[in-house]
């Protein structure tokens, strides 16, 4: 289980080097799975979504790219700092707002946002079903929950990418990042990390419904969604009359 201090710490250091590494390490392919998460939330232009451990804003800025209003929430403020920094040219439309809170414990009312997101923090949060019910608790009946996670692919893959992984990413991360544990960290917490079939099954067990994922990348990213149980509001069910 992640500690909580540890990992807000850890980020804090790696902030100034944050996005460049990200982009880097996967030869900017971390952009598309962004997008397609933003995709996969189902909302239409002006809808309202929530995105936790937000980081420095690219997923709450891909979706305010699609016309979504969104809150981005993190508890670590030196990566919200780079997230507001971000702001004035990833967000001409104004859409997006950053504030400071814990995935665990959400300072928000019940059924106030049309979706959820959360990508490449279910892994660091203390204890992963309670960040997934506040997702629940706080999206609207009928609205989805996405979660975008690092994955061991499979087959022959596998085998090579676990060497790159556990090995040359470290390494590279020691040479440009302002914390040399930060990239050990990160194969660590991906080795102990459930399959998609078993995450899948924790989120169908904590009610979620219409759940199911797909494999982005070789199988290295896993795209997760479910759907909160109930009717949407203004939902009018089908007439049952017979002739």
């Amino acid at each position: 289980m992640p500690d909580p201090q540890r990992v807000r710490a850890m980020f804090a250091r790696i902030a100034p080097t944050y996005d460049g590494l990200n982009r880097f390490l996967s030869l900017g392919i971390d952009q598309r799975w962004r997008r397609r998460a933003a995709a996969c939330l189902e909302l239409p232009r002006g809808g309202s979504a929530l995105d936790v451990c937000c980081g420095t804003g690219d997923l709450a800025f891909a979706l305010a790219r699609r016309g979504v209003r969104v809150l981005g929430l993190d508890f670590t403020p030196e990566l919200l700092l780079r997230a507001e920094g971000k702001r004035p040219r990833c967000d001409s439309g104004g859409l997006t707002r950053f504030g400071l809170a814990d995935a665990l414990r959400l300072p928000l009312r019940s059924a106030s946002f049309d979706g959820a997101t959360i990508a490449f923090g279910l892994r660091n949060v203390a204890d992963r079903r309670d960040c997934l019910l506040e997702l629940r608790r706080v999206v609207r009946p009928g609205g989805r929950v996405v979660v975008l996670e690092f994955q061991m692919p499979r087959g022959l893959l596998g085998p090579l990418y676990r060497a790159y992984f556990t090995g040359l990413l470290p390494l590279l991360g020691r040479l440009f990042s302002r914390d040399p544990g930060a990239y050990s960290y990160l194969p660590a917490s991906v080795l102990a990390w459930p399959s998609a079939e078993q995450l899948e099954a924790e989120m169908a067990g904590l009610g979620f419904e219409g759940t199911g994922f797909r494999r982005l990348t070789l199988g290295i990213v896993a795209l997760h969604w479910g759907r909160v149980p109930g009717e949407p509001a203004g939902h009018r069910p089908p007439d049952r009359a017979g002739p």
